[in-house]
């Protein structure tokens, strides 16, 4: 059986493209290849997020979690010009196509390679994530349980999960662990989701 996107090293083929699209009025041009995830087009869910997404009241970093070839880190990097941002991926063959589409879309980011927060040090005002549902409930479950350690006050996860694949699951799983969890929007069955950490010790 073929591997799949959420695999450290991709044993498929390489077919390399490129296609260019538009994302909130800008055009970008986005290399991918066979081994990662939506390689022919930006999927309907991660263009919803970045649509969708609105800067964090707070001032820091952020940080794409499970980036894959690299387009909701690269437009937030061009849209919010002030913000530094970082993005990772387990898939080897997803970080090398980010550090190319970065070059190529012009923007500044820091990109490489973790098992979910296995390489990532610091704390973030926004984390955001398609997560990889590939990967299993359980796996998915460690992204957000895991990720309070690295927001800060006040800090926000941003989530795009379809309602088939455990929109429901997610919202009452984030709703245990953050003290604000909202649904910001819902379109053809993809659901927004934002989770602001507020720490209850303070």
């Amino acid at each position: 059986m073929a591997d799949h996107y959420y695999t450290r090293h991709p044993s498929s083929e390489s077919q390399p493209q490129t296609f260019r699209t538009e994302l909130k009025g800008e055009t970008f041009a986005f290399k991918t290849d066979s081994g990662v995830f939506s390689k022919a087009d930006i999927d309907f869910g991660s263009r919803l997020l970045i649509d969708s997404l609105v800067q964090p009241s707070i001032d820091g970093p952020i940080l794409d979690m499970g980036c894959g070839y690299g387009p909701i880190g690269i437009s937030l990097a061009r849209f919010w010009e002030g913000r530094s941002v970082s993005m990772v991926d387990v898939n080897e063959r997803a970080v090398g196509l980010t550090k190319e589409n970065a070059e190529k879309n012009k923007v500044r980011v820091d990109v490489f390679q973790s098992n979910l927060y296995e390489n990532v040090s610091g704390k973030y005002a926004l984390i955001v994530t398609n997560p990889p549902i590939r990967a299993g409930k359980k796996v998915i479950f460690q992204l957000f349980e895991a990720s309070k350690s690295y927001l800060l006050e006040g800090g926000e996860l941003w989530i795009v999960i379809q309602k088939k694949q455990g929109a429901p699951s997610t919202l009452a799983k984030l709703e245990t662990l953050f003290g604000q969890v909202e649904v910001v929007t819902k379109k053809k069955g993809y659901f927004i989701i934002k989770a602001t950490f507020v720490d209850e010790r303070n």
